[in-house]
């Protein structure tokens, strides 16, 4: 842990959590004076609920268009064919009904807005840590994530380049949501494989987050709750999926797991190697923490084992490996547990390797990662 830092605030406004969707939002939208809103939701949760339309229908004439199906990991083509559909609309209010991807896809939407940006090139800037653009966005968001991500607590957004199969973040605070709603109950229609694994990339950011050599305290205190609250809220919701406290106490602790990240310590090697599984083979996030996450606790524990170890014990959790703590929830969970079962064949370590050695994190990494070769001692703890 550093002795000092800086921690970046976020542009939140407000938070609100245990109401329900259909009451917080059109609350919200009426604060704003929104009067032109466009839904991004979950194309599942359209099609086969009642809780967009019933959110959809508390706006009233507020709300203009409905829109689902963005592909995952928020591809570039998408984003430019939302950003038209939105200035088309003149919206000025964006809801997200949905996981990361739609959080993400928003937030980059909101930025072309902002600056009549017709591809995702017009803002290269934005890519940049401390990067700017000529105009940052007046189009509010509000999102009521469905998954455990917490895209929605940042002012990063992940974009895939098809044609590179590549993850660019552009990293503006000013483009996290203006509001989130943490609605329990919503979550209950999200597939069980979906919420518990992103559960994991929850436990992924805490963890990270805690371990990173640039952690303070005002970020290991929030990082250690929201590990804790994620490790017996996942075992909950597992053992009784109507658990709507459990799934509560879930979407807490990936808020404040994601203190850190937010605040503006780095992630590390399971999120560096995770964006190229996620980009160049289409791996969903929450299945590459599960995988990656306890490979890389292994790997560090040479460098920082007392520092994993100080985490467990923050969390309750009296003896162990911290690798071994999240290997063994990732299997009570029944979720992919080796590279493996999520079919990435040895054959692509080295491309992996070497491709990982080009995100933000990897650098950022407590155990410092030389290159390739190391990566792939990491892939072989996850074989």
């Amino acid at each position: 842990m550093s002795a000092s830092g800086r921690v970046a605030l976020s542009r939140i406004e407000n938070v609100v959590f245990g109401q329900s969707a259909t009451d917080a939002v059109p609350a919200q939208v009426e604060q704003w004076g929104a009067g032109r809103v466009l839904i991004l939701a979950s194309r599942t949760l359209n099609t086969t609920t009642a809780c967009v339309t019933d959110i959809a229908n508390a706006l009233g004439d507020r709300c203009v268009s409905v829109v689902d199906g963005v592909p995952e990991h928020t591809p570039s083509t998408a984003v430019m064919q939302l950003t038209a559909r939105a200035r088309e609309l003149d919206v000025d209010a964006i809801v997200t009904v949905g996981g990361g991807t739609l959080v993400d896809a928003a937030k980059a939407v909101r930025m072309c807005l902002a600056n009549g940006a017709t591809s995702v090139e017009d803002l290269a800037g934005a890519h940049q840590p401390g990067g700017t653009a000529p105009r940052l966005p007046t189009v509010r968001q509000l999102s009521v994530p469905t998954t455990l991500s917490a895209a929605e607590f940042t002012g990063i957004a992940g974009v895939t380049d098809e044609a590179t199969h590549s993850k660019a973040l552009w990293r503006q605070p000013e483009i996290a949501p203006d509001s989130v709603v943490l609605d329990p109950a919503i979550t209950r229609h999200t597939p069980e494989w979906l919420f518990l694994s992103t559960g994991l990339r929850a436990v992924d950011h805490a963890v990270e987050g805690f371990c990173a050599l640039s952690a303070n305290d005002y970020t290991d205190t929030q990082a250690a709750r929201g590990f804790s609250l994620l490790l017996h809220g996942l075992a909950a919701v597992s053992n009784d999926p109507d658990n709507v406290e459990a799934r509560l106490n879930c979407q807490l602790g990936a808020w404040m797991g994601m203190c850190p990240l937010a605040s503006g310590i780095p992630m590390g090697a399971s999120h560096g190697i995770g964006y190229v599984l996620g980009a160049s083979y289409g791996v969903p996030h929450g299945y590459t923490s599960c995988v990656m996450l306890p490979a890389v606790l292994e790997w560090n524990a040479e460098l920082n084992r007392a520092r994993q170890h100080e985490l467990l014990s923050r969390a309750g959790v009296s003896a162990g490996e911290a690798s071994d703590v999240v290997r063994g929830l990732v299997r009570s969970l029944k979720l992919p547990d080796t590279l493996g079962a999520l079919g990435v064949s040895p054959d692509g370590d080295g491309e992996i390797a070497v491709r990982s050695m080009t995100t933000p994190w990897v650098p950022w990494n407590p155990r410092p990662v030389a290159g390739p070769e190391q990566i792939r001692e990491i892939l072989a703890l996850a074989r």
